[in-house]
């Protein structure tokens, strides 16, 4: 089987001191990965600017738009973070009084979410600017472009959906001998 040569040379225009300058951009998925992953970041920090949110807690918010009453570990899978992490990002949630937490009736140890009335006004409010922006990171692409380039994505992350487990990738904690 032939090997494919994916560093070949892709050049960006990247601001150094008050001058520009091209920089090599590595054409091999994690690099890529990476810098699609800031520019993204970039994109929902400068949208969400204007509120008290995170990325992560609009994604929550998205999330229980689309389905009210999920418990933690669902949400937790759905947004691909632990699941101490979703329940420390439904805390925040809940003391702004954007989301609402209960004991769900059939198994009593587990918690469902859903937006409160202001979380789903909020969420209504930012959504056709999170789509604005979203077409925004993608505003290079034609229509169909696009919808390949989204095809794409979600056929390699389904394909290698064992890798992507919260927390993979950290550094371990340094252990002290005694």
């Amino acid at each position: 089987m032939p090997t494919r040569d994916l560093v070949e040379q892709s050049t960006v225009r990247v601001k150094s001191g008050t001058s520009e300058v091209a920089v090599p951009i590595r054409r091999v998925p994690i690099a890529l990965a990476r810098r699609f992953f800031q520019i993204c970041t970039a994109v929902a920090a400068e949208l969400l600017a204007a509120t008290d949110l995170t990325p992560l807690e609009y994604a929550v918010i998205a999330y229980l738009s689309e389905a009210p009453d999920i418990d933690q570990a669902e949400l937790a899978a759905r947004i691909g973070i632990d699941r101490s992490n979703t329940g420390l990002l439904l805390d925040q949630l809940s003391e702004k009084g954007l989301v609402r937490r209960r004991v769900n009736g059939s198994d009593r140890r587990a918690r469902l979410s859903s937006l409160t009335p202001s979380g789903l006004r909020l969420f209504k409010k930012l959504g056709p600017k999170a789509r604005a922006a979203q077409m925004k990171i993608l505003a290079s692409l034609s229509a169909s472009e696009e919808r390949l380039l989204i095809d794409l994505l979600v056929r390699v992350i389904q394909t290698n959906n064992t890798y992507a487990r919260p927390g993979a990738g950290r550094r371990k904690r340094a252990t002290t001998s005694k």
